[in-house]
């Protein structure tokens, strides 16, 4: 899974999934463009990775817009000339509730965050790996939406299960040209978005089978995998990196 010589982008960066697979990515061998809104914390990454040998830049922006994919991909043409692949992994879960008392800000809220920023990403990215003769472009959805619904998640599920419809067609279109597209459904992970509360820590680790959450590095594993050249075969899949949440009931 050497990725030496490679620029990859990479949102939702600047903690948990994102930062930990920037950090893989760069470990081995690739040029990583980091995108987050918070571009302090950007800065320290791009600093670490640079300490440890590898080559980063940061690019601070919102998903929401369109112009921010744009900068992002013309960032890794100008610094490193070329685009190779993406980890799309920018998302939040916004307010929770039944559908019926959710207001429309919230639904439009999580569908652009999740769903409309990844139209964007594509839009943009795809373009430029092509013109390198191909790559590799992940999403980041959820075994929710996917394989289990959970009360109170209606956008967030429809914005994730969307994403894996999203990848199915994106890699039909353009598989011939030697571009691959897949989405990465994590399971529970100690992530920034998972919060510090033990007692619902205690219930996500029981929704899986190994009876544990994930480390942001143990998914930013199978994002490397899917980036790599070691899953050549691999497109238009919805790969469950769960801990067996998706076949547990006990």
């Amino acid at each position: 899974m050497q990725m030496t010589g490679k620029t990859i982008i990479v949102t939702g960066a600047s903690s948990g999934i994102g930062e930990a697979t920037a950090r893989l990515l760069a470990q081995q061998g690739a040029n990583v463009v980091l995108g987050a809104r918070r571009a302090g914390l950007l800065d320290q990454h791009v600093a670490r990775i640079t300490a440890d040998g590898g080559t980063a830049v940061a690019v601070a922006g919102d998903v929401e817009q369109e112009a921010y994919h744009a900068t992002l991909v013309q960032q890794a043409l100008d610094r490193f000339g070329r685009l190779d692949g993406a980890f799309n992994n920018a998302g939040i879960t916004g307010d929770l509730g039944p559908i019926p008392e959710m207001d429309s800000a919230t639904w439009h809220k999580v569908i652009g965050v999740n769903l409309t920023s990844a139209f964007y990403a594509a839009k943009h990215q795809i373009p430029a790996m092509l013109s390198a003769g191909g790559g590799s472009v992940v999403f980041t959805s959820s075994f929710v939406g996917h394989t289990i619904g959970l009360p109170g998640m209606g956008a967030y599920a429809a914005a994730k299960a969307g994403l894996i419809g999203l990848v199915q067609v994106l890699a039909a279109e353009h598989g011939p040209a030697g571009l691959r597209a897949n989405a990465l459904l994590p399971g529970g992970t100690l992530t920034p978005m998972a919060g510090d509360d033990p007692g619902f820590h205690a219930v996500v680790r029981a929704m899986h089978a190994l009876k544990r959450m994930a480390a942001p590095e143990e998914i930013a594993r199978a994002a490397l995998f899917l980036l790599s050249d070691a899953a050549s075969f691999i497109t238009g899949t919805a790969l469950l990196a769960d801990g067996g949440n998706s076949i547990t009931k006990l």
